[in-house]
């Protein structure tokens, strides 16, 4: 692995290792008992169609993709029914599908990730970073927490409740 990963936009080519990332961390899950990703989303199809909206990046080490990040302005529907409050009323990033290669987990790279998504954010204006995850995802409630993302309330997927998060970034 180089010793800057850099995000960029995905192209078509890469939805076969990017599918390959998320089936990992769809494994991942189920084994750690969470219910999150064992519905049959996220699948290809989400995938190809992130990358064909220009809302699909991929974390790449120069050697390899190592991680995927769905990264959406401004629309989430779910978001709309919070039970709860967001902090901010202006522009906004969605992330979504926040997942790395199984060999790397537990490395940082979700974090950096994280922390690419604020970079980019900044650099186009963009003040807030919402998201979302299960109640039963550790790891990502931890990250959330080291990286001063502020719980809002909960939104509903499918049915299941989710905790929602909003960072701002000034």
């Amino acid at each position: 692995m180089s010793l800057t990963p850099t995000l960029r936009k995905a192209n078509p080519d890469d939805a076969p290792i990017i599918w390959d990332i998320l089936s990992g961390a769809i494994q991942l899950r189920k084994e750690q008992g969470s219910a999150q990703w064992q519905d049959g989303y996220p699948n290809l199809q989400t995938v190809e169609n992130d990358i064909a909206q220009d809302q699909g990046y991929v974390y790449d080490s120069g050697d390899e993709l190592i991680g995927y990040v769905a990264i959406i302005l401004n629309t989430e529907p779910a978001y709309d029914e919070i039970e709860g409050q967001w902090h901010s009323d202006g522009d906004f990033y969605v992330v979504h599908r926040l997942a790395v290669a199984r060999e790397t987990a537990g490395t940082g790279v979700a974090t950096s990730i994280l922390k690419e998504v604020e970079h980019l954010a900044l650099k186009n204006k963009i003040f807030s970073i919402r998201a979302d995850t299960n109640y039963d995802n550790a790891a990502m409630l931890k990250i959330f927490n080291n990286l001063d993302y502020v719980y809002c309330g909960e939104v509903y997927f499918r049915g299941s409740a989710r905790k929602a998060f909003e960072k701002l970034l000034r």
